[in-house]
């Protein structure tokens, strides 16, 4: 669907510039590509990796040859290309690192959880009539920290009340923050927060979310009165799960959790009438809350530490609940879809817009700490000389690893993740994708009918037994070739992002309020 006439994207032409956080050298740059002849083609290789920040290039060829005669029936050279190199999307999810292919990875997430909703893309509309929930699981507290609290006061206490913690600082905090405040998430006493808890709970977290799953299964069985083991005959748990960092840095699950019957039936087949929605809250709430898991401490000689979800555990009915910011709206499956894709491509260093945040910096050097603590007791062990019993569980110390998740605040698991008949997978998105791109070029760009192709159709399809395909490609380099090339790059993408938003609001207007 077109815009309306005589609605112009306000972006386009020469009196909207883009806006290009390059360094001093920039005209220069610009001029020296423009000298050389090869502006043109660093715009084409630009646009042809979607304008991403960080491209890989690639050096090498494909041939394709006739597997009877030994013809060669084509071949592309990376010597051909308009820099004489293959440039690549880098792919990274995260929109502090390329705002471009994030956002390529927030359409596919969304369609995926979209699919798994509502149906399309191979996935049958059945899945609509199935119990569906939208649920949310915190982290404990480590300790109180300063928090948003609806412009009340964050943490009152009556004068009478008022007590100072062991090291002297003060208990309560009667400031109303505001949402940009530089004081949340942080603790109200940084040597009264666990952060030695905090680190354990959010490395073992994708194991305390493995076993929600694993009794939420149980507790299905139960109420059906078969043994688990038969539960898949009867009825399966489907989820797409996102990660999200909080202000104090914590991670909580936000996770769509769908009802459909027997595994063998494949994907949307109908739930078991047993289990109504209400139902099956009731078992999510149940499995979240009595969830235990026991660990062993930071430090040995300490007792074991039992893990479990912050007490705030919130299930809602999607298809009957309403939206937070409009009580008269029901709340649709597309918003939540949306809502999971948006978080899917932040990581932990996205929480804050300060880079110099105390709180962090207090996380990233214990995950520090404990990652060279453990190398040293790895080169005592090697060596035969004297060493502690390793402080986590199997022997094995995940601390050793752990210094690798500094940048994720010692979160090991993924942002993003779904079960495996939820619905369609990333990868065969990315293969349409692929697939219509080939037709494109195929037809010399001009317009393809796709009312009569199928682009997800199995790769099977896709082969021909009379061709054989020679690979031969080597990595070089990733990057452009200057940080003005980057600059350009990036004020492209974002431009491109502008227009996409635009032309969805102008398109249809009441996405902006959804939105």
């Amino acid at each position: 669907m077109s815009s309306p006439v005589g609605v112009v994207f306000e972006g386009f032409g020469d009196h909207a510039p883009l806006d290009l956080d390059a360094g001093p050298h920039a005209a220069r740059d610009i001029l020296d590509r423009i000298h050389h002849g090869t502006w043109d083609a660093f715009a084409d290789t630009a646009a042809h990796v979607g304008y991403c920040s960080h491209p890989i290039r690639l050096s090498g060829s494909t041939t394709r040859i006739d597997a009877h005669t030994g013809e060669v029936l084509s071949q592309f050279r990376s010597t051909d290309q308009p820099l004489g190199a293959l440039f690549q999307r880098c792919g990274n999810r995260r929109a502090s690192v390329c705002p471009a292919c994030s956002r390529v990875y927030a359409r596919d997430t969304f369609e995926v959880v979209r699919c798994g909703v509502q149906g399309g893309k191979t996935v049958p509309a059945s899945v609509a009539d199935n119990p569906l929930l939208f649920l949310t699981l915190t982290a404990p507290s480590f300790g109180p920290v300063h928090g948003h609290r609806d412009g009340k006061p964050c943490r009152p206490r009556r004068a009478h009340d008022r007590a100072l913690c062991e090291h002297g600082r003060p208990t309560w905090c009667m400031t109303k923050h505001g949402d940009h405040d530089e004081c949340l998430g942080q603790p109200l006493c940084s040597e009264c927060y666990r952060y030695d808890h905090h680190l354990v709970w959010q490395w073992w977290a994708p194991e305390l979310w493995r076993r929600f799953t694993i009794s939420l299964g149980r507790a299905l069985a139960n109420e059906l009165g078969i043994k688990p083991g038969k539960l898949r005959d009867h009825c399966s748990i489907q989820y797409a799960k996102v990660a999200e960092v909080q202000a104090r840095g914590a991670i909580h699950y936000h996770a769509l959790i769908r009802l459909d019957g027997p595994a063998l039936l494949g994907i949307g087949a109908p739930a078991p009438d047993s289990i109504t929605t209400d139902h099956l809250a009731a078992l999510v709430e149940h499995a979240a809350a009595s969830l235990r898991y026991t660990v062993p401490p930071p430090v040995e000689g300490d007792p074991d530490l039992v893990l479990a979800f912050g007490p705030q555990v919130d299930v809602k009915q999607v298809r009957d609940h309403h939206r937070p910011d409009d009580p008269d709206a029901a709340l649709q499956p597309a918003q939540v879809a949306a809502y999971l894709a948006k978080y899917a491509t932040k990581d932990a260093s996205d929480a804050t817009t300060d880079r110099n945040n105390p709180h962090f910096q207090r996380l990233n050097a214990l995950c520090r700490t404990w990652a060279t603590e453990a190398a040293l007791r790895q080169t005592r062990r090697d060596t035969g000389q004297p060493c502690t019993i390793p402080l986590w569980r199997g022997g094995v110390d995940p601390d050793a690893k752990i210094g690798k998740r500094t940048r994720d605040l010692g979160y090991r698991g993924h942002f993003a993740t779904k079960s495996r008949r939820y619905s369609l997978t990333l990868g065969a998105l990315r293969r349409a994708r692929a697939r219509f791109q080939t037709l494109l070029a195929q037809t010399g760009g001009q317009p393809v009918n796709l009312s009569f192709i199928d682009l997800l159709a199995l790769d099977a399809q896709d082969t021909d037994d009379q061709v054989i395909t020679v690979k031969d490609w080597r990595y070089e380099s990733t990057g452009w070739d200057t940080s003005t090339d980057q600059a350009l790059a990036t004020a492209a993408a974002a431009r491109a992002r502008e227009y996409a938003q635009w032309k969805a609001t102008t398109t249809h207007p009441h996405h902006s309020k959804e939105s």
